[in-house]
């Protein structure tokens, strides 16, 4: 495949991949990396510089928030995001629109499983 059409097809649901993931506990950010690895299979494999800024604009959206956690003995503090209020009604709200875009783009290109 062509990386760089693979890499924009990506870019544009990270955010709601990000959210969904936070929906479901709160999490630091290798733990959003592995988990998102696991469950695409590998084929979201996201690095660190990619994955930041993400967390910081939806932190700035108002969309997640972050929390260190109190070090236990020799157990390093992490900075572990959460989704807000706001980023739930903003990830109901991504979810519908990616299911209407998905649908037409899959009856675009032929592949209409809902008929």
């Amino acid at each position: 495949m062509n990386a760089k059409y693979e890499r924009q097809l990506k870019k544009g649901v990270l955010e709601i991949i990000v959210l969904q993931l936070l929906s479901k506990e709160k999490m630091y950010g290798y733990q959003l990396i592995m988990t998102m690895k696991e469950l695409s299979q590998g084929m979201f494999e996201m690095r660190e510089g990619t994955l930041y800024p993400i967390l910081y604009r939806l932190e700035d959206d108002g969309l997640v928030k972050s929390e260190w956690s109190e070090q236990k003995d020799k157990e390093i503090s992490r900075k572990y995001y959460k989704i807000t209020e706001d980023g739930q009604k903003t990830l109901i709200e991504l979810r519908s629109l990616w299911h209407d875009f998905s649908k037409n783009v899959n009856q675009i290109l032929g592949d209409n499983d809902d008929e």
